[in-house]
C-alpha cells in the first residue's frame, strides 16, 4: 500500500521503533500542514492509507469525496471527531483509532506551563541570554489553591503534583469526576462560582466535544482573581470563543498559560501570543518521544492488520467490505 503520513511536524515518524513494521509499503511523510481542502487532497490523492496525528488536520466530506483510492484512515488516539465518519462509511473508507496515549506527558507539560508562568521563566531565560540578571519576583505554588477541571487521567496527575507542592487542590466537573476527586480526598467546592473565584490557578483537563465546547464562559473567567492564572493544555474550544482574550484584557484572570489554539499551527494573527501576560507553547502536551512511540505503534499495527485483511480498532464497521 501507499501510506501518507501527514502533519509530522518534527519528521519523527521514520525514527520510531514501529516504523520498520511497514517495510514493503511505500511511506510518504509530510511535515508541513495543509490548511485547505485542495492542498490536503493533493497530498492524499494517491494514498491507499493515511496516518493522522491527533487532530492536526480535519478530514471533511469535501476531502473524502475526492480520494477514490483511499481505503484506510489510521488515527492516533481514540478521538476522531475531526474525521467525517459518515462520509468515510459511504465511500467504504475504514477508520481505525485506538490506544490511549500517555497521560503523564500532558500533565508534565501542564506543570511546565504553570511554573514557567508563575516564575516568568521565558522572560528570565531570554534576559539572561542577553547578558541581563534578575528582573522579576516569582510566585510560589505552596499555599495556593489550584483548581482542577476535571479530575480524570490527566487532571488526577496534575492534582497529585499540586498536593506534593503544598497547594490546596479543589476539583470541579461532572458527578463522576467530582466523585473520583472526593474518593482521592480532594475538595469539591459548593458551586461552580466558588471554584473559579477561589482558585489561584485553574487548569482545564476535559475532552472537547459537543457537550464541553465553550463550557468555560466569560462569566466564569470574570470571577477569577486579578492575580489568578488560567491554564489550558487540553483544547482551545473548551473556553468560549474570544472570552479568554477579553478576560485577560479586563484583568480577570490576570494571567494565562496555553498550549492550544483555535487554529493550529498558530499564525501571526493569534492574539494570545502577542500578550505579555500569557505564556504560550505550540501544542506540546503529548509531544514526547514516549508518547509518539505509544500513539504510532497502535496505528502502525492497525495498518499492518488492515493490509493482512484483519482490520482492528475500527470505528465504522459498516465501511468494511465496501471497497475492494
Amino acid at each position: 500500500m501507499k501510506i501518507a503520513v501527514i502533519d509530522d511536524y518534527q519528521n519523527a515518524f521514520k525514527t520510531l521503533k514501529c516504523f520498520p513494521k511497514l517495510a514493503g509499503h511505500e511511506v510518504v511523510v509530510y511535515s508541513d500542514t495543509a490548511n485547505d481542502v485542495a492542498s490536503l487532497v493533493e497530498k492524499l490523492k494517491d494514498a491507499d492509507a493515511v496516518l493522522l496525528t491527533q487532530q492536526r488536520s480535519f478530514v471533511p466530506r469535501a476531502v473524502i469525496e475526492q480520494l477514490p483510492k483511499l481505503k484506510l484512515i489510521g488515527q492516533t488516539g481514540r478521538a476522531a471527531t475531526h474525521v467525517d465518519l459518515q462520509a468515510c462509511t459511504e465511500k467504504g473508507i475504514v477508520v481505525s483509532a485506538g490506544g490511549s496515549g500517555n497521560s503523564s506527558a500532558t500533565a508534565e507539560l501542564t506543570w511546565g506551563l504553570i511554573l514557567s508562568a508563575l516564575r516568568s521563566l521565558p522572560l528570565e531565560v531570554n534576559r539572561l541570554k542577553a547578558g541581563q540578571w534578575q528582573s522579576t519576583v516569582g510566585v510560589g505554588v505552596k499555599g495556593k489553591t489550584i483548581g482542577i477541571y476535571a479530575y480524570g487521567k490527566i487532571g488526577s496527575i496534575v492534582a497529585a503534583v499540586g498536593k506534593a507542592f503544598g497547594a490546596r487542590v479543589i476539583c470541579w466537573g461532572r458527578e463522576g469526576s467530582t466523585g473520583r476527586a472526593k474518593a482521592a480526598s480532594f475538595e469539591v467546592p459548593k458551586s461552580r462560582e466558588e471554584f473559579f473565584a477561589e482558585a489561584d490557578i485553574v487548569s482545564l483537563h476535559l475532552p472537547l466535544n459537543k457537550d464541553t465546547r465553550g463550557i468555560v464562559t466569560g462569566d466564569d473567567l470574570a470571577r477569577m482573581k486579578p492575580t489568578a492564572l488560567m491554564v489550558n493544555a487540553s483544547r482551545s474550544g473548551l473556553i468560549e470563543k474570544g472570552a479568554l482574550v477579553e478576560a485577560l484584557k479586563s484583568g480577570r484572570p490576570g494571567f494565562a498559560a496555553v498550549d492550544v489554539y483555535d487554529k493550529e499551527p498558530v499564525g501571526a494573527d493569534e492574539p494570545l501570543i502577542k500578550m505579555n501576560n500569557v505564556t504560550c507553547t505550540p501544542h506540546l502536551g503529548y509531544v514526547t518521544r514516549e508518547s509518539y512511540e505509544d500513539y504510532y505503534a497502535v496505528v502502525v499495527d492497525d495498518i499492518v492488520s488492515f493490509a493482512a485483511g484483519k482490520p482492528s480498532n475500527v470505528l465504522n464497521p459498516d465501511a468494511l467490505g465496501k471497497k475492494g
